[in-house]
């Protein structure tokens, strides 16, 4: 056999080898798998993994995915790709943790095939790219039974929650009954229809916050009015702006949590959702209306208070924004943005938020509780240990807040222990009524009242509860209301998406009052944005440079304007000489100029700013495109030096 035949063979037999071995590993080792993203986003949680092992039946899920329209479409369309490669993966490691329970089947619809008509006929969405060509991207778990369960369309806003929702999919698919939420409210947040007559006369009915349209996805929601006897029939009850509500409303709401019901408390010192549809006329008379509401008649029976007319404040995590067209933007005590280091990290609720934004949020203070065992406390989210609570001096402060950023600010004094903004209560309760609801006769005179009150108490009335009751509490409404920065906003295809992990924080306490954990190891993985410090601290230094001079620039504006006034004030009552308009214009003229140099100024400052956040981002560039070249060079060179080392000892034998 002559040597190229014997070279020919040999590279025919290496070529076997490695075909069959790559074969080989990829059968016998394709459940081997190593995730090494920061956020380790292929791997499935411990909840996830629970859910999996229950199931008692399989289940076939089949993901949509319109991939061959998806490349002809628009780059908005293509962007799509990328997501839908991270939800297949996603998918397949559920299938591999189901123990043979689950097969995953990813379908591309084609126009006018019977794919296409299953996806429509199980919900999925349609989206119209061309006159034939149609974009899916959702999802539907099936049992053997024929019970089926749909995820209508993956929106990428929604990437952080899409275990939780595939997870709770297939929770839901094998449970029966549907969790009720019970809501009660000052505030028309479950919708206000109106009558046809008014429809007639061009009104139109509210719908439903984006809160309740998120929840009713996973729960049944019913709305709960404040006339209520008694709350029965739910699974939890939400208890949302409490503002005015009469001894009947909280008498019904404390015997629900006494006899062991779980509820989540939203109350507020000043809720802006709550902001009247005319503002008020200060100055013909009209009072300003309050936008607070208390429950503390039932807060102080559990163990806690919300002050009325306090906020809870702190610099570091006042976020700037600009309210009003025009206005700069500038830091806000009002408006917080929580981030790590707020939550507590032992609660499965809170520990791993990232990112929740409140607005107007109150303070929570423990009170002191009777008897020998009190109600545990436990914080959810708070400030930072320099956060402190802040007033305002009159009610036109909060109706004009937008232009009383900067004087807050100035009045804000740093704490030295953290604001408390949620927490969960926990332990037998004490009835904020323990003699029971007393109602007067309406038809009684005043003294027959004062003598004989008519006692309208149930037979079930608790003075005490016999079992362990569990409540949540926020010190604010407008986190979870539908004011377009804080919690929701509408996103391409007129999808829902989340801002915040505020959504996520409102789920994890749902979850965590009725009782499944599985679902909330899930949930509480929140966003995965992560804070650039460096930049922030950039830009923090270059603000508190400006900060002085931008005070001293708005004091001259305060300044000339009040000599205006004064000035037409004066020719109004007693007329003005040539003299004083010629100093007027000439002041005008000198703060012009001073304001041009103090712009000038601002401007090098913002613009050295700008020089140092690009200077760092070429460094990352740098590093990120040359750090990997770097490395296989010294790996190379490392290999190349001991290759010739064993060249030269394998060479030194042979001449011995």
């Amino acid at each position: 056999m002559n040597r190229l035949l014997k070279a020919i063979l040999a590279a025919v037999f290496i070529i076997v080898i490695m075909v069959s071995a790559i074969s080989i590993c990829t059968h016998l080792f394709k459940s081997a798998k190593i995730d090494i993203t920061e956020q380790d986003l292929f791997t499935l949680s411990d909840g996830t993994k629970k859910i999996l092992g229950k199931l008692s039946q399989p289940v076939t899920v089949k993901l949509y995915y319109a991939q061959t329209a998806a490349m002809k479409a628009p780059d908005m369309i293509k962007d799509y790709n990328e997501y839908f490669y991270f939800v297949r993966a996603l998918m397949e490691e559920y299938a591999a943790k189901s123990n043979g329970m689950m097969e995953l089947q990813v379908i591309d619809p084609r126009p006018f095939s019977d794919d296409e008509q299953e996806a429509l006929r199980y919900g999925i969405k349609r989206f119209q790219i061309t006159e034939d060509e149609s974009f899916f991207f959702g999802l539907v778990a099936k049992t053997e039974y024929g019970a089926a369960k749909t995820i209508e369309f993956f929106a990428p806003d929604r990437q952080n929650f899409v275990e939780y929702d595939v997870s709770y999919l297939l929770d839901s698919l094998v449970s029966r009954n549907k969790t009720r939420i019970g809501v009660i409210s000052s505030l028309p947040i479950t919708g206000q229809q109106v009558s046809q007559y008014m429809q007639m006369q061009g009104q139109r009915g509210k719908p439903a916050w984006t809160m309740v349209q998120v929840l009713e996805q996973r729960y049944e929601v019913q709305e709960i009015q404040q006339d209520v006897d008694e709350i029965t029939g739910i699974d939890l009850l939400m208890v949302v702006h409490p503002k005015d509500f009469s001894d009947k409303a909280l008498y019904a709401i404390d015997q629900y949590v006494v006899h062991g019901g779980r509820a989540i408390v939203f109350v507020d010192p000043h809720c802006i959702a709550d902001m009247p549809a005319k503002p008020p006329q200060p100055m013909y008379g009209q009072p300003t209306p309050s936008q607070a509401s208390d429950l503390n008649k039932l807060l102080r029976a559990w163990g806690v208070e919300v002050p009325q007319g306090q906020f809870a404040g702190d610099k570091i995590l006042a976020v700037s924004a600009a309210f009003q067209q025009g206005q700069n933007a500038e830091k806000h005590l009002s408006f917080l943005e929580l981030t790590p280091g707020c939550f507590n990290d032992k609660n499965v609720i809170s520990a791993k938020l990232n990112r929740v934004l409140m607005f107007f949020g109150g303070a929570i203070q423990t009170v002191d509780q009777p008897g020998d065992a009190p109600n545990v406390i436990t914080p959810l989210v708070s400030t930072t240990a320099d956060g402190n609570t802040w007033q305002v001096s009159s009610p036109q402060e909060l109706q004009y807040w937008p232009m009383m950023a900067s004087q807050l600010m100035k009045r804000f004094i740093p704490g030295t222990e953290p604001v408390m903004m949620g927490c969960m209560i926990t332990g037998k309760f004490a009835s904020a009524f323990p003699e029971g609801l007393k109602e007067e006769k309406p038809d009684a005179s005043d003294d027959q009242k004062a003598a004989d009150p008519t006692k309208d108490t149930p037979e079930t009335h608790l003075t005490k509860a016999t079992e362990d009751c569990a409540v949540a509490v926020f010190s604010d409404v407008d986190f979870v209301s539908d004011l377009p920065f804080l919690a929701y906003r509408r996103s391409g295809f007129g999808m829902i998406s989340m801002i915040s992990d505020n959504n996520a924080l409102l789920v994890n306490t749902i979850e965590n009052l009725l009782g499944s954990g599985d679902l909330i190891a899930i949930r509480s993985r929140g966003s995965f944005s992560r804070p650039f410090t460096v930049v922030d601290d950039i830009e923090s230094a270059a603000e508190e440079e400006t900060a002085k001079e931008v005070d001293e620039i708005k004091a001259e504006i305060k300044k000339l304007d009040e000599s205006k006034m004064e000035l037409i004030r004066k020719m109004q009552s007693e007329g003005v000489s040539t003299g004083d308009i010629t100093q007027l214009n000439k002041q005008s003229e000198e703060f012009e100029t001073k304001k041009r140099q103090a712009q000038i100024r601002l401007n090098d400052v913002q613009k050295n700013r700008r020089e140092k956040v690009e200077a760092l981002g070429t460094k990352l560039k740098l590093v990120n495109i040359l750090l990997a070249p770097a490395l296989i060079l010294v790996i190379s060179i490392i290999l190349a030096i001991r290759r010739s080392a064993l060249r030269y000892r394998y060479l030194g034998r042979i001449e011995e």
